[in-house]
């Protein structure tokens, strides 16, 4: 099984510096995308020696931030010979999240997958967990998601169901072809839905072995990201500013 990557990165280096660490481990290859003006991210990704790709298609035609664009970017410098994962700059994986992949789930080539994912609402907490983690698999039975809380899966149950959303997609470009994001939104908003619902209700699935931590700078409003980055860093001068004042 081989396994590459993308993610859009777009002033989230403050992210990507924990992530990138992180998960480098889980991918064959993984390429990060960015914009001109985006150095910190350049950065980042130079030092963990991990393709970065520069682009300003995110605001062609005058849009406020099309992440359908850098991803489409990413997926073109991807050898797509076998699986390829979307995956958000501000996900950390499990430390066994490969050996699931591939020795667990059971992956069916011409499917879609997603994955659930717990809230890291703040650095402090994130440092806390770090130091002293849970154990997501433990005893070769157990697959354990109570260090934060559990954030909200897509089903849309009026009609189609469950939606593998956009910051972990995982699909085989080569079994389905499937190698282009959906650019019809200029933000970052809905592209990722349009784009699992290229696969039938049958064929997409969620891996329950593998349970994410999505990282968040503040407890912000859902959205607030989508027309480009909003929140504050992601780092310990801003708790302690936070703490003075």
């Amino acid at each position: 099984m081989r396994i590459e990557a993308v993610t859009v990165c777009v002033h989230y280096s403050d992210f990507l510096a924990w992530t990138l660490a992180w998960n480098k481990h889980q991918f064959d290859n993984w390429i990060v995308v960015t914009d001109s003006n985006d150095a910190a991210t350049r950065q980042v990704c130079a030092y963990h020696h991990v393709r970065c790709i520069q682009t300003d298609a995110f605001y062609d035609n005058d849009q406020a931030f099309n992440k359908g664009a850098g991803i489409n970017a990413g997926l073109n410098a991807l050898k797509g010979d076998d699986w390829v994962v979307h995956i958000d700059a501000d996900i950390a994986l499990p430390p066994r999240a490969r050996e699931m992949f591939e020795q667990r789930a059971a992956l069916d080539p011409t499917a879609i997958y997603g994955i659930d994912r717990i809230m890291c609402r703040g650095f402090e907490d994130w440092v806390n967990f770090i130091a002293a983690p849970e154990l997501q698999h433990s005893d070769e039975v157990y697959v354990t998601s109570n260090a934060f809380p559990l954030g909200s899966r897509i089903a849309k149950t009026d009609n189609d169901g469950y939606i593998p959303i956009g910051f972990f997609q995982m699909w085989n470009a080569k079994a389905t072809g499937i190698r282009r994001y959906p650019m019809g939104h200029g933000t970052s908003a809905r592209a990722d839905m349009g784009f699992a619902r290229q696969w039938a209700r049958q064929n997409r699935h969620l891996i329950p072995e593998v349970v994410g931590i999505h990282l968040e700078s503040e407890p912000a409003a859902n959205g607030a990201n989508w027309r480009g980055r909003q929140t504050r860093p992601f780092r310990l001068a801003v708790l302690a500013t936070t703490l003075r004042s």
